[in-house]
């Protein structure tokens, strides 16, 4: 395979396991990838676009090739000045594909050079979603089984008012 650079865009609100996975198998595949984290002004994020960076880039410090950036423009113009040809995309239902499918096709008709490459979570990930984590953890429920370490701590730290 040849080695490029792949982005992995989403707004990380926060960084879940699942995502930590897909991270972790893309740096496997590619001599760099950018976790490119969304500054998404159509969302009202929980956390600021500078804690989910930092959060992102606490929960992935084991790995060596992995940028984690913020971005607010189009992802193709993202990518092309990152130098990626190829964007990572998570699939964890059969919902996913059709908007997937769509954001696939209107990037290539964008970009026509960049590829999009979907990966599935773990099976025993494939249910964790950044909402439902933190409707969880609002609730006051245990979310440390679907979070890195430093997640859980500022869910808490969010929700508990400290």
């Amino acid at each position: 395979m040849k080695t490029e650079t792949v982005i992995y865009p989403g707004t990380f609100d926060p960084i879940t396991n699942g995502h930590v996975d897909l991270v972790e198998r893309a740096a496997s595949l590619f001599d760099r990838v950018i976790v490119a984290i969304a500054y998404s002004e159509r969302k009202t994020p929980l956390f600021s676009l500078e804690q989910r960076i930092a959060l992102c880039e606490a929960s992935l410090n084991h790995l060596d090739n992995i940028e984690v950036k913020g971005f607010s423009n189009l992802t193709t113009q993202f990518a092309r000045a990152e130098g990626a040809r190829c964007v990572l995309r998570g699939l964890r239902a059969v919902a996913d594909f059709e908007y997937e499918f769509q954001l696939a096709n209107m990037n290539r008709a964008m970009f026509p050079e960049f590829e999009s490459i979907f990966l599935t979570p773990s099976e025993h990930l494939s249910f964790i979603s950044s909402t439902l984590v933190r409707e969880i953890a609002s609730m006051g429920g245990d979310i440390t089984p679907f979070v890195p370490a430093p997640v859980a701590q500022a869910l808490e730290t969010c929700f508990s008012g400290k």
